[in-house]
């Protein structure tokens, strides 16, 4: 300080004064010998120091968050994703979040936790994921522990509107907690298959409720943006159609094709593992367009605004807009009060009770969403491709013959140099274990997909793990996929064993499951050798027998009772040592 600068130095002891918290400690004694203003500068000074050398002492680290628990429930691969960026957008809030899946945890570790957020996707028929089917079975049961008023929580759903029971698992989950106890923070939030928009403005809901807004530790800096992948479901890589070749024979009540695209350009942007799967943006038959523009007299020519920009309304039909499947959405936007269970898009159209202009009929439509397939490829065995078993969707619905949009495009529509948008998504755990680890697939019709990677894998890398493949179809003169491959297997010795099941070649009824428990005795001996067990198929049928199979193997064999079998199968998949890619 010096006394030949009276009015600079009043006036920056004021600025620091000011500056000052009212609980500032004081380093400068009232009876120092300076002024008022000069003690409080000295002290803003002091003060300021002190909190450098403590942040110092401390490593320079910031104050921690308050803690938040994020779980998921996730089958593609969404919620995860979600709840991991999730992570990060919390540091930001002053939250330290740390993320688990839903089996990750039991119902009552939740009564020590007091900010938790869920993001759960709902499967099949309104069930719970794979990695969330015990939680929410715990949770569900009448012995479920109570929780503390002091859980906050919020819980956000992804599902699909034209399944009757959208987003039922999120629902339960959410009705649960707050039956328990727990208190609820922001409503409940249930996303359909565009859910971007939804789950941000859930996001923000519950970061801004009074329990988190008031809890909130210290807010951090937004972390660095993740490169990511180049090509992913918004920015897909333009891969070109080597194969189509039907794979079913003449006889066949399906039509299976087996797919090469060539992803040449790709580099490791497009690197996949066998187990991954791939995201695959189909374009809608040009015939069904038209019919939808006949029925409604439109053009084609007309523009529209949908939420990524304006676009011609035939190229929306044709690139943008789901042509089949009715939703809330649909009824809403066409003043309709309700429409018949098995209703498509072209039923409510050509009602003749509808008059919509471009814009009407764009809203009522969701966007078109990409289909994931298993990948049936080794990347080591086709560098630069990536292969797809893919079976045509077809069916009669009301006399008209009806057909799925992604399987039909492959199969029918692109052809050979034709380019599709493609993308890798990458499976959390379905992929390989070790090279010793026997290995037990399951996996009848296209099921065999992720399996013909796997034993083309092993192959490539010479794993000295059995391998056991369950496969079956109805006829096997004209569904037995990938034949002269299996046989060649079998006959080098990759595949150990081999169970084929065809469910329409006898006089009984024969499936992979039926095989299982007729080799039950060697099936639970190749568990207790460490086997790992992946399943590959229908989810709500075969997938369940198979499961229900399990753990009568376990307890028939390992001689116990069947809560403690189906005990130890929850065991092996908390192991990754039983896997399920079904759909």
């Amino acid at each position: 300080m010096s006394a030949e600068d009276p009015n600079i130095l009043n006036n920056l002891a004021l600025a620091i004064g000011q500056a000052q918290t009212a609980r500032a400690p004081q380093f400068i004694a009232d009876d120092a010998p300076f002024d008022p203003a000069q003690r409080q500068w000295l002290n803003g000074l002091l003060t300021g120091l002190h909190a450098i050398a403590a942040s110092a002492a401390s490593g320079g680290e910031a104050e921690a968050g308050t803690a938040l628990t994020i779980l998921y429930g996730s089958q593609s691969g969404n919620c995860e994703a979600l709840s991991k960026d999730l992570r990060k957008y919390a540091k930001t809030r002053g939250f330290d979040a740390t993320v688990a899946a839903l089996d990750d945890v039991a119902p009552s570790d939740l009564s020590a936790v007091n900010h938790l957020l869920i993001v759960a996707a709902t499967f099949g028929e309104g069930d719970p994921t794979d990695n969330a089917a015990t939680f929410h079975a715990s949770l569900m049961a009448e012995d479920a522990p109570a929780l503390p008023a002091s859980l906050n929580y919020s819980v956000c759903g992804l599902g699909d509107s034209s399944y009757a029971a959208f987003n039922k698992a999120g629902r339960d989950i959410d009705a649960r907690l707050t039956e328990l106890g727990a208190t609820r923070v922001a409503e409940f939030v249930g996303c359909d298959l565009d859910f971007e928009d939804d789950f941000a403005a859930w996001k923000s809901a519950a970061f801004d409720s009074a329990a988190f807004t008031e809890a909130a530790g210290a807010a951090a800096a937004p972390e660095p943006a993740d490169a990511g992948p180049a090509f992913d479901k918004a920015h897909p890589f333009m891969a070109s159609l080597m194969v189509s070749q039907r794979l079913s024979g003449d006889g066949s009540a399906k039509c299976v094709n087996h797919i090469e695209l060539s992803l040449a350009g790709g580099g490791a942007d497009l690197a996949y593992e066998a187990g991954d799967a791939l995201g695959v943006w189909p374009v809608n038959d040009a015939a069904e367009v038209q019919a939808i523009l006949s029925a409604t007299g439109l053009t084609g020519a007309e523009m529209v605004q949908l939420k990524t920009g304006p676009a011609g309304l035939r190229a929306a039909l044709l690139t943008r807009l789901d042509l089949t499947t009715v939703t809330p959405k649909t009824l809403e936007a066409w003043s309709l009060a309700d429409a018949p269970d098995d209703a498509q898009i072209i039923d409510l159209l050509t009602g003749g009770a509808l008059a919509l202009d471009a814009q009407q009929l764009a809203d009522g439509l969701r966007p078109l969403q990409p289909r994931l397939y298993s990948i049936s490829s080794s990347p080591k065995a086709h560098p630069g491709e990536v292969h797809l078993t893919i079976g045509e969707v077809r069916y009669d619905l009301h006399g008209t013959p009806r057909k799925g949009v992604a399987s039909t495009y492959l199969g029918e529509r692109l052809t050979l140099g034709g380019m599709v948008g493609v993308y890798v998504q990458c499976s959390a755990h379905f992929h390989l274990p070790a090279d010793d680890v026997p290995l037990i697939m399951i996996g009848p019709g296209t099921g065999i997909a992720p399996f013909r990677a796997f034993l083309e894998e092993r192959a490539a890398r010479g794993a000295t793990g059995r391998n056991w493949l369950f496969f079956g179809d109805q006829h096997e003169a004209c569904d037995y996929l990938y034949r002269a491959q299996i046989e060649a297997w079998q006959e080098s010795g990759l595949l150990t064993r081999t169970s084929l099941a065809w469910s329409r070649d006898g006089t009984e009824k024969v499936y992979v499951q039926t095989l299982l428990a007729q080799a039950g005795a060697e099936v639970f001996r190749w568990l207790e050798e460490g086997a790992a067990i992946y399943i590959c198929g229908d989810a709500t049928r075969m997938a369940a027998d198979v499961e229900r199979t399990l753990v009568d193997i376990i307890a028939t064999h390992g001689k116990v009772a069947q809560e403690e079998a189906e005990a130890r199968l929850a065991q092996l998949a908390a192991a990754h040592r039983y896997q399920r890619d079904v759909y």
